[in-house]
């Protein structure tokens, strides 16, 4: 499928269906701000239960908090080795000389293994995360507002009997 037809389906189609709800543009725009940036908490399986605990915390709207946060993960990934890295150079302490490709092998061979091994690593990415995560959120939601604001403006009125 080509990517702007899978993007319609399952970004753009469920964001105009909220709209179409009556879910403001603000409430969509930091639903998805808040889930793309738990999406990326370099802590991988914990971001269901994280976005879940801020959609109901934050009175969002939880299938669209998590549709986001199922479309980034990729992103999550790739941030994995930047967040270890982020976090060495914090604590100024010389980072894991670890690739994705070694850091997956990690996991299959062993994976709680991996974790006692990675532990301190992990601590340290997520305070890494825990500084951009803010402004992360912050420019994220002022940046989707505006767009999310014009598909608004674009759709339908009901027709009323």
């Amino acid at each position: 499928m080509r990517l702007h037809l899978l993007l319609q389906k399952k970004l753009i189609d469920p964001v105009v269906g909220l709209l179409r709800q009556g879910i403001t543009a603000e409430k969509i725009a930091l639903g998805m701000a808040v889930g793309i940036v738990i999406g990326i908490f370099p802590v991988i399986g914990s971001t269901t239960l994280l976005c879940t605990l801020a959609a109901i915390a934050l009175r969002l709207n939880l299938p669209a908090v998590q549709v986001v946060n199922y479309l980034v993960y990729p992103l999550q990934i790739a941030l994995l080795i930047p967040f270890f890295q982020f976090g060495a150079w914090l604590f100024n302490i010389e980072p894991l000389p670890l690739s994705a490709s070694q850091l997956i092998a990690m996991f299959q061979a062993d994976f709680w293994g991996a974790i006692r091994q990675l532990w301190d690593t992990t601590m340290r990415a997520i305070v890494a995360w825990g500084l951009i995560c803010l402004p992360a959120v912050t420019g994220l939601y002022y940046g989707l507002r505006p767009l999310l604001k014009r598909i608004d403006r674009k759709k339908p009125s009901p027709v009323l009997p």
